[in-house]
């Protein structure tokens, strides 16, 4: 696993930890929310991440900690290279070109979750 994709993923638990911690009712329900969000359901899981993955390139508050967040669910759900760059498509169309920053770092994170370090 690369330095990259390690940080993020210590940081985020570590985050995790410290506000679940606080035992604050409505953030521990909209995070029960969001995870229930994306479980197996009508849609596949895989589908799900994946138009997850499309709404964080292209909203207007883009967030790379989502973005990334996102891709490494879909490196883990074994979403192909080749699938992923056809998610970056949709969200380029419907997003325009202001998403293509968000798509170069997303691509490099991607990178790094195939351990194609640059």
């Amino acid at each position: 696993m690369s330095n990259l994709v390690k940080e993020f993923n210590d940081y985020r638990t570590r985050m995790n930890e410290v506000i679940l911690g606080k035992d604050n009712l409505v953030i521990k329900r909209l995070w029960n929310l969001d995870t229930n969000t994306y479980a197996e359901g009508t849609l596949d899981v895989k589908t799900k991440e994946l138009l997850g993955l499309v709404v964080r390139l292209r909203r207007m508050l883009r967030c790379d900690d989502s973005i990334k967040y996102h891709l490494g669910k879909s490196h883990e759900l074994g979403i192909t290279t080749d699938q992923l760059y056809e998610v970056f498509a949709v969200a380029n169309i419907v997003g325009g070109t202001i998403v293509i920053p968000h798509t170069c770092r997303a691509a490099v994170y991607w990178e790094e979750l195939l351990g194609n370090v640059q």
